[in-house]
């Protein structure tokens, strides 16, 4: 599953550049808003966060709300007031995610995405070949705005050791398609994400003990 997420400012020049880069070449008119930038930090479900969507045959850039609110009831604690993610395998049956899949998918870009297994050690899955990745994910309208989810597959060879979900991850030139073909997104639902390198907080910490150790 994917529940927090990064971007940097590497990844904001990124997605800015390769907008433009969808202008020149005429697959669709694109946009970044130009009074909202995007800034490095975490994402958490709850906050806003810079997405790629389609507005009138146009793919551009825009903030949404990360997470469907669920009905608000005194037994609920907060941490669960909110659906940040949804299966693959399920999306098309099920009635909260069904007409969304169908004519609102998006595409969320990440410089990285955290997980913790079941030691409860953090890890930081990133691509090896690009400084974005980019989650398929979709959208709906409630009464405060857009709100979206990321889309999450069985976990590939690089996720697997420290968890049997991930987030859907997309191909560059997989992004027009999944966005606007609802044939092609209906594949890409099954594919297999890309490998992503893996980087760890307690790893990093006994390397630095050892180096200490040596001196």
């Amino acid at each position: 599953m994917c529940g927090r997420y990064y971007v940097n400012d590497e990844m904001a020049n990124e997605i800015e550049n390769m907008i433009r880069q969808i202008d020149r070449t005429g697959r669709a008119k694109s946009s970044v808003p130009t009074d909202r930038r995007i800034t490095a930090g975490d994402i958490f479900p709850g906050k806003d966060a810079p997405i790629l969507v389609e507005n009138e045959r146009h793919i551009g850039c825009e903030w949404q709300h990360w997470g469907f609110p669920l009905p608000q009831g005194p037994s609920l604690p907060q941490s669960r007031r909110l659906i940040f993610n949804a299966r693959c395998e399920s999306v098309l049956e099920k009635p909260l995610f069904r007409d969304s899949v169908r004519h609102r998918r998006i595409v969320v870009p990440a410089a990285g995405f955290y997980e913790w297994n079941c030691r409860k050690e953090k890890n930081t899955f990133r691509r090896k070949d690009d400084s974005v990745l980019f989650m398929a994910g979709l959208c709906r309208r409630y009464q405060d705005g857009e709100h979206f989810v990321i889309l999450t597959t069985c976990a590939n060879a690089s996720m697997q050791p420290v968890h049997d979900r991930m987030p859907l991850i997309l191909e560059r030139d997989e992004i027009p398609a999944w966005i606007s073909d609802l044939a092609s997104a209906s594949r890409l639902l099954h594919k297999i994400p890309c490998l992503l390198e893996r980087e760890t907080d307690y790893e990093q910490l006994s390397l630095f003990a050892s180096r200490a150790d040596e001196q």
